[in-house]
């Protein structure tokens, strides 16, 4: 139903952009409605509520064109379309009680217009007479006394005082109460500017108690409407998002993926939606597109290259056009075909857990082993470098388990990127395995990343040209690169480890060691054999050398 959603409003352009357009205004409204349900809203909450519900009439105008332009709409789209109705007259009512902008407070009040309470528009009334009677107060005594600089002024301790300088205070009159000497004036009141005070100020405070009144009626009217404004919050919700996908579908060139009940993947030219966006944006090299095929015969892709060259990306584009189609979206490739997925698991990244005293090996075998226990045969599962936390040899152990078991017990469709060559062996024992490689090519001594995904198995990590790319000393690359010799060279020490401490000079090039190619090291019976000189044996001895060798198979 989404995607049907989705699809008309890719070919509705025009009316798209005017939904789009539509829905700019709108508000938060679930968390408005949670703020003025809770009491912790303003009058600002409550003309945000009136804006966006302005919103919805124009949205569904908007939707009614691209019913026009598409010829009808989904079913999905006119049931969210319906939901946009029946708000104009609370959506009146607060656009014709509260001022275009109110204060932050509540308690103070200056919410509401003119004309909204018949009672407020009495107390306004008091209140601004009240102060056109100051200043004509202010006029008279000044013509009364003489004093030009007199001034009637407030504050929150005195109230109403009258304002003379020190120079003028000879002519103050009798009546005149002094009420605080300041440096350069003095402050005083008078029985009718006290008289006067009291009424203003009661107005005043009427004023702001009715407004608060006013305001928790308002309130409490939205919040009794609280479930049908949630409904509407959803439904714009889902609007913005349909509208979202199919604008950027329609920008971006992404296709409507095929969802079926089958356990297939398919993907043709697929791309990473934020990678090609960044790469873009960046003014970088184009991003590569990359075919996935999967399906019941052949579902675990064991993908394999150098570091850098891409198996990550290509593994989080598969992920996310999954995700992306299974939410009715248009997806990023040129076709796409997908068997359902009841979830999608990932296993990628490294880090560890110091508040729960996790490494980072344990917390990647704790994520593998809620995958193991909870996939199914219609799960897909994405696992980036299973193993690399430990030693190489425990590491590849368990990477190897982990893949038989999703081949044996799960046969889910899974992505398995490593860097354990080895465990491209499995392709030669288990039929639903594939090998997959990225490309690169080595010019000049360097490395060139393609990008591509092709069939086959790689042989090298490039480990040491990327340690290059990255800025390593150049001693610590020569010397890496005799170590590595040595390895591949399967040269043990005089314990049976890897040599790894003697210089060899320029490294021979080998392959990489299979799982089943061990070193091969010299046996005790080989060993006895190359010292003995047969010449110089007597029978006895002769006799002894064969039990010993006996002894040893």
């Amino acid at each position: 139903a989404r995607q049907a959603a989705v699809a008309s409003l890719v070919e509705a352009g025009a009316a798209r952009s005017e939904v789009r357009a539509a829905l700019a205004p709108a508000a938060d409204l679930e968390r408005l409605l949670a703020r003025l349900s809770l009491g912790q809203g303003n009058a600002r909450d409550l003309r945000a509520l009136a804006r966006t519900l302005t919103v919805a009439p124009a949205v569904a105008a908007a939707l009614a064109k691209a019913a026009g332009e598409a010829g009808g709409l989904p079913e999905r789209l006119e049931a969210l379309s319906a939901a946009l109705h029946g708000f104009e007259a609370l959506a009146t009512k607060l656009d014709g009680a509260l001022v275009d902008e109110p204060p932050a407070t509540v308690r103070e009040g200056g919410l509401f217009r003119p004309g909204y309470d018949p009672r407020l528009d009495e107390v306004l009334a008091l209140s601004t007479d009240g102060k056109r009677t100051l200043l004509e107060l202010e006029q008279r005594e000044r013509a009364r006394t003489g004093i030009p600089s007199l001034k009637i002024r407030f504050n929150k301790i005195f109230g109403y005082y009258i304002e003379v300088t020190h120079a003028h205070r000879e002519k103050v009159p009798p009546e005149y109460e002094r009420r605080q000497t300041m440096k350069g004036s003095e402050r005083y009141v008078t029985p009718e500017l006290k008289a006067w005070e009291e009424k203003v100020l009661g107005a005043e405070e009427r004023r702001k108690a009715l407004e608060y009144e006013l305001f928790e009626a308002l309130r409490q009217e939205v919040v009794a409407e609280a479930s049908r404004l949630r409904r509407l919050a959803a439904a714009l919700a889902e609007i913005d998002v349909l509208a979202a996908l199919a604008h950027t579908a329609a920008q971006r060139g992404w296709c409507r993926p095929v969802l079926d009940e089958s356990r297939e993947l398919q993907i043709e030219a697929g791309r990473h939606p934020v990678v090609e966006a960044a790469l873009e944006a960046s003014g970088g090299e184009p991003f590569v597109p990359n075919d996935v095929r999967l399906d019941e015969d052949a579902f675990l892709m064991i993908l394999t290259g150098p570091n850098m060259a891409g198996k990550s990306t290509v593994m989080r584009q598969v992920a996310l056009i999954a995700l992306l189609a299974h939410v009715g979206s248009y997806v990023p490739a040129r076709s796409c075909r997908l068997g359902l997925c009841d979830r999608i698991f990932t296993r990628v990244g490294a880090s560890d857990d110091l508040a729960r005293g996790q490494s980072t090996f344990m917390v990647e075998m704790t994520e593998t082993a809620r995958i193991l226990n909870h996939a199914t045969d219609r799960s897909l599962v994405i696992l980036d470098e299973i193993g690399r936390g430990t030693s190489t040899w425990d590491g590849v152990s368990i990477a190897w388990a982990v893949a038989e078991h999703i081949h044996d017990h799960l046969r889910c469709r899974t992505l398995f990127a490593t860097h354990y060559h080895e465990l491209t062996d499995l392709a030669k024992e288990r039929s639903g395995v594939v090998n997959y490689t990225v490309a690169v090519r080595e010019w000049e001594g360097q490395i060139v990343f393609l990008r591509r995904l092709v069939p086959g198995a790689a042989n090298r990590s490039y480990g040491i040209q990327v340690a290059r790319l990255a800025g390593l000393p150049r001693a610590v690359l020569d010397r890496a690169a005799e170590v590595l010799a040595n390895l591949e060279a399967g040269e043990l020490d005089e314990v049976g480890r890897p040599a790894l401490a003697h210089h060899r000079g320029e490294p021979p090039g080998k392959g990489q060691l299979t799982l089943f190619s061990v070193p091969r090291r010299e046996s005790e019976a080989e060993r006895l054999i190359a010292e003995t000189d047969p010449d110089g044996l007597s029978p006895r001895e002769a006799l002894d050398l064969l039990y010993r060798l006996k002894a040893l198979l």
